[in-house]
């Protein structure tokens, strides 16, 4: 199943740009159990990379303790408005998902 597209909002406020992304991931962890009793595999986002044009300015590495579907916010110096942000993320059954969006 494909993921739906990250929701990514950046703009610039007092010389900072702000950046607000919502994941879609079902971010399972391993521990549930279905109606059946069955036990539902782990698979969550384990690393979030953003970056600001080619420049790297946040990376992360995840657990299965994130809630579904979540949302990160931060801010970063050194970017304008008209630049290329693009966020990335990996799960643990190894698919991917990258968008990109423009600073306002």
């Amino acid at each position: 199943m494909e993921a739906r597209p990250m929701r990514i909002r950046a703009a610039e406020k007092d010389g900072a740009i702000e950046v607000k992304v919502l994941m879609s991931h079902i971010m399972e962890t391993g521990q549930r159990k279905d109606a059946e009793g069955k036990v539902v595999p782990a698979h969550f986002i384990q690393d979030v990379t953003v970056k600001n044009g080619d420049k790297v300015v946040l990376q992360a590495q995840w657990g299965p303790a994130v809630s579904r579907d979540p949302f990160l916010s931060f801010k970063f110096k050194g970017g304008a408005k008209g630049d290329k942000v693009s966020v990335t993320w990996t799960d643990s059954e190894g698919a991917t998902r990258t968008d990109v969006t423009t600073v306002t």
